[in-house]
């Protein structure tokens, strides 16, 4: 699927996923090797979507591949991204259940609007612009709001945080339990 290769996930809690991060300045084949990885680590967790920092990385691009709102896949990638949302009465809701690959396993109803538009630039520094509805929509407000250091659990009432963080924890333990009995076998 992509040439990359896949890195490591970071998880809530480590310090890159909870502050904004720098600007793409340089638009060069180490950028399109790091968009490569990125797409490599997304496919690799099963996600709809990757921002630089949920593999470490210090730069406000994100990548994506998930359907719209017509079920029709959406592919790209999208440096220093400005969100738009409507306002007013082109403002509508979707309360659908959200997750991250970075708060791995549990997901939480979060309303975001239904529509979303990103402007930024592509991995060759040329402008574009993605108009996003259904999941692409939830998508690029979801990997934006990484590039700004704030995940989708910060959205959530406190109690729900908690219950996630909860859920996440006891689905990692469960997890090193069953690695350890098959080690045991």
């Amino acid at each position: 699927m992509t040439s990359g290769q896949a890195r490591p996930i970071t998880v809530v809690g480590e310090p890159i996923l909870h502050r904004a991060l720098r600007p793409v300045e340089t638009y060069d084949a180490d950028l399109a090797a790091l968009v490569d990885d990125m797409f490599a680590s997304m496919y690799e967790a099963d996600g709809v979507g990757l921002a630089a920092n949920q593999i470490a990385v210090d730069l406000r691009v994100f990548v994506y591949d998930c359907p719209d709102g017509d079920e029709v896949n959406q592919k790209g990638v999208i440096c220093n991204p400005t969100l738009v949302l409507p306002e007013g009465p082109h403002r509508h809701l979707d309360d659908g259940d959200e997750g991250c690959l970075s708060v791995p396993g549990p997901h939480a109803p979060l309303a975001r609007p239904d529509r979303a538009t990103c402007h930024g630039f592509d991995v060759n520094g040329d402008p574009v612009t993605v108009e996003g509805t259904g999941l692409l929509a939830r998508c690029l407000q979801h990997e934006t709001d990484h590039l700004n250091g704030k995940l989708y659990i910060d959205r959530l009432s406190g109690r729900a945080r908690k219950k996630v963080l909860r859920e996440m924890e006891e689905m990692r333990a469960q997890a090193l339990a069953e690695a350890d009995t098959e080690q045991a076998l």
